[in-house]
């Protein structure tokens, strides 16, 4: 049976590539799924942004679905983004056939489109999907048209969608939203770190998070203690959280989740872009600091 998605922390996950190939690497993948599982989240998102979804082709994106659904004993969330409106139909297919839990979608990127246009793609789409799984709209400028408050709004009271992650790093557009709910069902998701003690705390229904992707112990305590009110963890646990995200603001996401990653043991293959002589020593001087800074995060988690 399709598990579903009730809340909470989902990771959003990397996807490994082998090394000198654009094909994803599957053994590689299903550990990492069984490191999340272990790890305690409530879910895993799938080649989203920090999946670097744009860098595989659509048969490969789908072939790492049918093994990773079958592997998961978690719900799975495939992000089915693409600069085509067919593209997005043809990839949730194929995640609707593989049995995933959920898609998320974001507007068309590259270029950049009006609110008008990113309205009637998001709803075409959604109307093609939304009879076979829930669909959540992925709000993740800059790497495509942004959605406006009242897009968004718009969108999720057509009843289509059935919530958002926002990524925007945009607090007020995500209080907007919080607000806007009331009377309505419908669930909104962090995607942005800095923010997700505030969110979470002010009625999100969880985060879709990179950062429970490296360190889901941290991720997923944290969140436990903020449904608990367990006031003195939730600074010490947040504290932890935003030193991480301090540290690897310096790199792309992939980046530094696949570094803090192999200090774990985990196998998440070549980066997709050299990052040159002084980028690949900060990100070697991160990987030392992350495999410093973890014992005490995890006992602090226990």
């Amino acid at each position: 049976m399709t598990k579903s998605i009730k809340g909470g922390i989902l990771a959003a996950a990397v996807t490994p590539r082998r090394s000198r190939e654009l094909s994803i690497d599957l053994a590689a993948a299903l550990e990492l799924m069984d490191f999340l599982y272990e790890g305690g989240v409530d879910g895993i998102s799938l080649l989203g942004s920090t999946g670097e979804f744009v860098h595989f082709m659509l048969e490969d994106r789908a072939r790492m679905l049918d093994f990773a659904v079958k592997r998961s004993r978690l719900p799975v969330l495939v992000n089915i983004s693409h600069s085509t409106q067919d593209g997005a139909i043809f990839l949730g297919q194929e995640a609707i056939s593989s049995g995933v839990a959920a898609l998320l979608l974001m507007p068309p990127y590259y270029f950049s489109y009006s609110q008008e246009t990113v309205r009637a793609f998001c709803l075409q789409v959604g109307e093609e999907l939304a009879k076979e799984v829930p669909v959540y709209l992925y709000n993740a400028p800059p790497y495509c048209s942004q959605l406006s408050v009242e897009t968004a709004s718009d969108l999720l009271a057509s009843g289509i969608f059935t919530g958002i992650k926002d990524s925007s790093g945009d607090y007020e557009f995500t209080k907007e939203l919080l607000g806007r709910r009331a009377g309505r069902s419908f669930e909104i998701y962090a995607g942005d770190g800095k923010m997700y003690s505030r969110l979470r705390a002010a009625g999100a229904d969880g985060a879709i998070s990179d950062v429970a992707c490296a360190i889901p112990d941290l991720v997923v305590r944290l969140d436990r203690a903020i449904m608990a009110g367990e006031q003195d963890l939730i600074v010490r646990l947040d504290a932890r959280l935003q030193e991480f995200n301090d540290n690897i603001k310096p790199f792309t996401a992939p980046a530094g989740i696949k570094t803090a990653l192999a200090q774990r043991k985990m196998s998440t293959g070549a980066l997709a872009t050299p990052l040159g002589t002084k980028g690949q020593r900060e990100l070697a001087a991160f990987g030392g600091w992350f495999k410093d800074w973890l014992p005490g995060v995890l006992k602090e988690c226990r």
